[in-house]
């Protein structure tokens, strides 16, 4: 469910702690869902703090 789901544009679902926060259509909106929560997001490739679902953070159109 959590991979880049089609729509105009596609997006991902941002899930934090369990919970669906908000839906991001970039890199910058997955960091700014963090910030608002308080994460603090130094390498997106950190998977201890991002998992990417369905493809890596460059991947933004469903499969």
């Amino acid at each position: 469910m959590l991979g880049v789901q089609p729509g105009d544009p596609p997006f991902r679902l941002v899930e934090i702690d369990g919970e669906v926060v908000s839906a991001a259509t970039s890199m910058m909106d997955v960091l700014s869902a963090a910030s608002a929560a308080g994460i603090k997001v130094h390498d997106l490739d950190d998977l201890d703090v991002v998992r990417w679902v369905g493809g890596g953070k460059y991947v933004w159109r469903p499969h």
